[in-house]
């Protein structure tokens, strides 16, 4: 189980680490500085609130789907029918559900607009991610890896040609990028379909209420999940344009934007490899395989290359602000700082989040999240005010390192896991180390970026040199699995 995660893993993040930073550094970067802070930091807000109402539009599905597919994989056949048309219901509710709430909030007809659209765009995401839970769930990994930059290829085909037709200029211009990006979605949703398609073995759109109130019941503790968690990930840019004066808030939350983004794109590793644990966990639990090891070995080198990102991003966040940006550098560079530190949480977090919700201890999680929602709400509404973008990424750091230690302390509890002094004094001597050797880089005399490739070296030099990494164990996992 152990080579068969690696090798499927290593091949997911390698068409990851491929596209999806072409399209962010390459992309997404040169929209954000082709639109103005103001115009860009709106769509981010619209971005982020379509993603607070997805308990309407998931309910929880794509997660319960992905467990309930890798245990019994004879269920997709019977399943697809019904839970597409379920999906499409939920759609139509969770539509008008934004669109609604769009309008209490006060959005004029431009913003209602690109609530619309953005909203057809969060179900494109999130469809795409029910079908992918399917094929995850029938281990087909190689396939989902496929899938999951499909959309990306597909923007990195068109976009240039529209950065270079200068159509996100104005502030209009940022309508365009969201019709791109609604065009990649449907041909990813379509493919992915069609892939999910050929696994069946019939396929007709039924509307079957029995059913559907009974899949809805099932998982109603994953959408509750989804809710409280998608507030306390998603409601920073919301509030910092709510709370802060008309203006002031869109363009900070464009400079919240800039520093979010790369904290966003480093998640995809760990959200993949999330992806892949669910449906092993899942099945290693159904068959009481003991998952301790696997846990360790992820921790092992998940949280390694999280502290490298985390700290080296905290000390060289104003030359890697610079290099991507050229408005609001210095504001960008002390969020983006604060904001790449709470990798190492949400690392951590999918790592217990994700064995916990595949032994079904959901009422457990969605304690600590609603913990975590009002934790961060209410220091939102204390240092947003005081200090604008940067009060909401001090908020949005301390409420994922604490929710993440309490996902770690409930695991341990519940697995009865060992106390892993050895493990723990080496990750921590690891992260002092990785301080040292940032605190070392800065003070040479060559160029930055040069500066950045030592530190990343040493760290990792550091790393087998403490034993947290053993190129002897990792080949006779991949040897023997």
């Amino acid at each position: 189980m152990h080579k068969k995660f690696l090798t499927n893993l290593g091949l997911i993040l390698f068409l990851n680490l491929l596209i999806k930073p072409i399209y962010i550094f390459g992309i997404d970067r040169a929209v954000q500085n082709q639109a103005d802070s103001a115009s860009y930091g709106i769509y981010f807000v619209i971005f982020n609130f379509s993603f607070l109402l997805t308990i309407l539009l998931d309910f929880g599905i794509t997660n319960f789907n992905n467990k309930n597919i890798a245990q019994n994989n004879h269920l997709l056949t019977k399943h697809l029918s019904s839970l597409i048309g379920l999906k499409i219901a939920l759609a139509i509710i969770y539509i008008v559900a934004i669109v609604l709430v769009g309008l209490l909030i006060g959005y004029d007809t431009r913003l209602m607009k690109l609530v619309l659209i953005q909203g057809f765009n969060t179900f494109l995401i999130f469809f795409i991610l029910y079908l992918r839970s399917n094929i995850a769930g029938l281990h087909l990994f190689k396939t989902d890896g496929i899938v999951s930059v499909l959309d990306r290829v597909i923007l990195l085909t068109i976009c240039p040609i529209m950065l270079h037709m200068e159509l996100f200029k104005g502030p209009d211009g940022i309508m365009y990028f969201v019709y791109a990006q609604t065009f990649s979605y449907s041909i990813t949703a379509i493919i992915a379909f069609i892939i999910v398609l050929g696994k069946t073995h019939t396929f007709k759109l039924t509307w079957n209420w029995p059913f559907s109130l009974m899949i809805l019941k099932k998982s109603l503790p994953f959408a509750i999940l989804t809710l409280l968690m998608s507030f306390y990930n998603r409601i920073d840019t919301p509030m910092i344009e709510r709370l802060l004066p008309q203006g002031v808030g869109d363009v900070q939350s464009g400079i919240y934007a800039q520093a979010f983004r790369l904290l966003d794109a480093t998640n995809m590793i760990a959200f993949l490899t999330a992806g892949m644990l669910l449906p092993i966990f899942s099945r290693m639990l159904k068959y009481k395989e003991s998952v301790e090891s696997l846990v360790k070995l992820i921790v092992t080198l998940l949280l390694t290359p999280a502290i490298v990102i985390g700290v080296g991003c905290l000390f060289y966040s104003t030359e890697l602000m610079n290099m991507l940006y050229t408005k609001h550098v210095e504001e960008s560079a002390r969020i983006f700082g604060i904001l790449m530190l709470s990798f190492i949480a949400v690392s951590t977090t999918y790592i217990f989040g994700t064995l916990l919700t595949a032994n079904g201890n959901m009422k457990q999680l969605n304690i600590m999240a609603a913990f975590g929602m009002l934790l961060n709400i209410i220091l939102n509404l204390i240092l947003i005010k005081k200090m604008e973008a940067f009060g909401s990424a001090i908020s949005s750091t301390i409420t994922q390192f604490l929710t993440a230690g309490i996902q770690v302390l409930i695991a341990q509890r519940i697995f009865k896991f060992r106390v892993n002094y050895k493990l723990i004094s080496t990750l921590i001597m690891f992260a002092i180390g990785v301080i040292a050797i940032n605190y070392g880089s800065k003070l040479l005399q060559f160029y930055w970026m040069i500066n950045f490739v030592i530190m990343v070296s040493c760290c990792g030099l550091w790393a087998f040199f403490i034993g947290i990494i053993r190129i002897k164990s990792l080949l006779r996992l991949f040897k023997y699995g």
